[in-house]
């Protein structure tokens, strides 16, 4: 008989073996190197100086969110829902990653204003025509990558295989739903293993009235039904393409390549190669579940 992923006894053992890895974690006698590199903040989250001690405690991190591939029906060509979580530490964010891409910008296009836009830089789509220079092309793509590489977040995705979640479930959810959820649950624990405390702002590119109802409505629902999220405060937000947040771009950038590397391992893919750096790990250093979350 097939099952159906989102009753009760199915999310308690989904839960259970998330919280059983929690464990573990915070038992292991040493955070992974990543986690105690130079330059990481670990600690808590203060109010700023100046402020008045009722100011609301934030996160040091903002996480921008994009995905690749749709929740409809399942497309032969890209059978999977991709959603990216570029955590970034806000220091960092503002100092380097926004200052690389507006001066990758200045250096290309002479101006800020572009966005930059993954099926737009494939396609090469206006204003990305010039990439049907060859020379151009293979320019612009080496300073993409390097500031891909060079750009200060950490990754956590999840990937949903929409064919094999309709044949494995009779009454399947929302590939986006579980995304949401999937991928919150596993920043929660990441922010966890950093120290870090207070609120957490979640930046979507805007969809539409509709679609960005539906989103927040998910986001709600995995915040208030999750054990693994706690009493922190996550707040979704959702930003428009024309507001040129360097940190959606980012997350446009990559969450493609993470889906053709699900759907085939084995074929090269310099795009995921850049990134797989960037990927949160458990505390020997495993990626998939933890950073990378593949279902079912």
């Amino acid at each position: 008989m097939a099952k159906r992923y989102g009753t009760h006894r199915t999310q308690q053992l989904v839960h259970r073996a998330l919280e059983a890895s929690v464990v573990a974690r915070r038992l292991a006698s040493t955070i992974p190197s990543r986690e105690k590199s130079p330059g990481r903040c670990v600690l808590p989250s203060t109010v700023p100086s100046g402020l008045p001690p009722t100011w609301p405690q934030r996160s040091r991190y903002i996480v921008y969110v994009d995905e690749a591939g749709d929740h409809g029906p399942v497309s032969p060509e890209f059978p999977v829902f991709v959603l990216a979580l570029c955590i970034f530490e806000k220091t960092a964010y503002a100092t380097t990653a926004v200052r690389a891409l507006t001066k990758f910008k200045f250096d290309f296009f002479g101006h800020d204003a572009v966005v930059m836009h993954e099926r737009e830089i494939r396609k090469q789509r206006p204003p990305f025509e010039m990439l049907r220079n060859p020379t151009v092309r293979a320019s612009f793509m080496q300073r993409l990558n390097e500031l891909v590489e060079d750009a200060p977040f950490t990754l956590i995705a999840a990937a949903i295989d929409k064919g094999r979640l309709s044949k494995t479930y009779a009454h399947p959810e929302n590939p986006y739903h579980l995304a949401v959820t999937f991928g919150l649950e596993r920043l929660a624990l990441h922010l966890d293993d950093l120290g870090d405390e207070g609120e957490v702002h979640v930046v979507f590119e805007s969809r539409g009235k509709n679609e960005d109802a539906e989103l927040e409505l998910a986001f709600r629902r995995a915040c208030d039904t999750s054990t693994l999220l706690g009493s922190r405060g996550y707040t979704p937000l959702f930003a428009p393409k024309k507001a040129n947040h360097a940190g959606l771009q980012l997350a446009d950038l990559i969450a493609r390549p993470i889906g053709l590397h699900c759907m085939r391992p084995s074929q090269p893919n310099r795009a995921f190669d850049l990134i797989q750096s960037k990927f949160w790990r458990g505390p020997t250093g495993s990626l998939e579940g933890w950073g990378l979350k593949r279902f079912p």
